[in-house]
């Protein structure tokens, strides 16, 4: 099953890195250091008010694992 999220990237070193959101990865019981396929498509930088409102990520929005 294919799921569509939107994520917004940001840089850290000299990569990009797309944070996914924590009800995608609870969905679909996704856990540190596994492989996912992911399908980049760019979305209108407007995106007809899809990514209004949504916040600059933050240290906290990184995953951590819980073992």
């Amino acid at each position: 099953m294919i799921s569509m999220s939107l994520a917004k990237t940001r840089r850290v070193g000299g990569s990009l890195v797309v944070t996914l959101p924590k009800e995608l990865v609870e969905s679909k019981k996704i856990k540190e250091g596994e492989i996912v396929e992911i399908m980049v498509k760019k979305v209108r930088k407007d995106g007809f008010g899809v990514l209004k409102g949504m916040k600059p990520f933050i240290a906290e929005d990184e995953l951590t694992t819980h073992e």
